[in-house]
């Protein structure tokens, strides 16, 4: 998809707020018959999960039987579902989010507070570390790592055609912001806090506020510095 359509997909989605309710009160599965949510239980407790505008309309109508009930809510007028987790090959640790439309990779790592917008892409074995966000249609390809805080632009708003490229074996530094229609060629570091307004050439260090090439990745001495671990990648014992 390109940002048009994307922005046409979002502006078209029926709008929806998912809640999960419980309720106390005297129902039958036939009293939930045709409605527009998911419910659960039996007897007195109920568990409603759906839109909360449908959900809602059912309640009013049944409110006379209706003992006592708690309400969660976890969006307002959402237009896109989060991904499907049990479809995703990869180590996600609770609180990224990861929208339906994006493609993780096998075995990479999406740490706490990781955000992962619609129609971005990971390569297999890259890490997304803490609170990092990665906008509409970024492509990070296998084995980088995006920093913590580090920010990969969208191409929606405003608008661009030409998304982030990030080739593979790149190492993008904590609280590092690339700009939409950047590309970033393989091996190359971008150091922390570095703004990058234009492309980066292959097995280079980038740095500053607008990001310069300062050195080539060959000069780096000490090399633990930019080492991947593979051990922190796979999902699986």
């Amino acid at each position: 998809m390109d940002y048009k359509q994307i922005a046409r997909l979002i502006a078209k989605s029926r709008k929806i707020t998912p809640a999960k309710v419980y309720v106390e009160g005297e129902f039958r599965r036939v009293d939930f018959k045709n409605a527009a949510f998911q419910a659960f239980g039996e007897g007195s407790f109920w568990i409603l999960i759906g839109d909360y505008e449908e959900i809602r309309k059912w309640m009013a109508r049944h409110r006379a039987r209706i003992v006592d009930n708690h309400m969660e809510v976890t969006a307002r007028y959402s237009a896109l579902p989060l991904i499907d987790l049990k479809t995703v090959q990869a180590r996600v640790e609770p609180g990224a989010v990861i929208r339906a439309g994006a493609r993780i990779g096998r075995d990479c790592v999406i740490m706490m507070g990781a955000v992962i917008n619609i129609g971005a892409e990971l390569g297999p074995r890259t890490m997304i570390d803490m609170n990092a966000v990665l906008g509409a249609r970024a492509i990070v390809g296998r084995n980088c790592h995006i920093g913590a805080g580090a920010v990969i632009a969208g191409v929606l708003e405003p608008p661009s055609r030409k998304p982030v490229v990030i080739a593979d074996n790149v190492l993008v530094g904590a609280n590092a912001v690339v700009l939409e229609g950047v590309k970033v060629g393989k091996g190359s570091v971008i150091a922390a806090g570095a703004v990058v307004l234009k492309n980066v050439p292959p097995g280079v260090v980038a740095a500053g506020v607008p990001a310069e090439v300062i050195k080539s990745v060959r000069d780096i001495g000490n090399r633990e510095k930019i080492a991947i671990l593979k051990n922190l990648r796979g999902h699986r014992k």
